[in-house]
């Protein structure tokens, strides 16, 4: 069972949710919350696999909210998704930063938003859109920080060159043909850069690998 949490400050918006979640079988709704300090709250009390939580909220941004989430040991296992009204609303970025694991604009088709639940309950992260990438590019377009980035150093030659491709949105599976491996070894990988740059998920590695300028916004490496 997929438990998830509904942070968003639209009632009718909650419902709608609410509705289709609530429909499926293998996915329970744990509680709604209308701002983000009662969203955080919320996802304290009940521990879900996945909060669903709107960027723009009263008393508390998503942003701040993601960013408590993400900051509380005891939450570990919670996965924060991202709603937006907007393709390229300039805080999703930033809410990735925060640690988020991707994030959903608000019209996604309803069988889009039941995947990309399971997508995020295995521990993947909503990187593989094409929108999403063009986001991704767009608000990192800026010199790379390496100061802010450390741990580049730490990275063996493959797990460089596996994370500037998931940064490029390719999957394990992707990964794995391009440069001719096993998508289990492509997986290790993934997880050993991870694990050496201390990112919660998938998300936070294509960060570290833009701001760490691994890879730029126009796509080099």
């Amino acid at each position: 069972m997929i438990r998830v949490a509904l942070v968003d400050d639209q009632a009718l918006m909650r419902a709608g949710f609410r509705a289709l979640l609530d429909a499926e079988d293998g996915i329970e709704v744990v509680g709604e919350a209308a701002d983000g300090e009662r969203g955080v709250a919320l996802v304290r009390a009940e521990a879900p696999d996945i909060a669903l939580i709107d960027v723009q909220m009263p008393v508390m941004t998503g942003i701040e909210a993601t960013r408590r989430i993400a900051a509380d040991p005891a939450l570990s296992d919670v996965r924060v998704v991202i709603l937006t009204n907007y393709g390229h609303d300039e805080y999703v970025f930033e809410a990735l930063r925060a640690g988020a694991s991707g994030f959903l604009l608000k019209d996604t088709e309803p069988a889009d938003l039941l995947q990309a639940i399971e997508v995020v309950a295995r521990g993947e992260a909503l990187l593989s859109p094409s929108v999403t990438r063009t986001l991704i590019g767009e608000f990192v377009a800026r010199p790379p920080d390496r100061a802010t980035a450390p741990g580049l150093e730490g990275l063996t030659r493959r797990e460089r060159e596996v994370t500037a491709l998931a940064a490029r949105g390719l999957s394990n599976e992707e990964i794995a043909e391009h440069m001719v491996i096993s998508p289990f070894t492509a997986k290790t990988h993934v997880s050993r850069a991870m694990t050496k740059l201390g990112a919660r998920d998938r998300a936070q590695l294509v960060v570290f690998a833009y701001e760490s300028g691994l890879v730029t916004a126009r796509g080099g490496s």
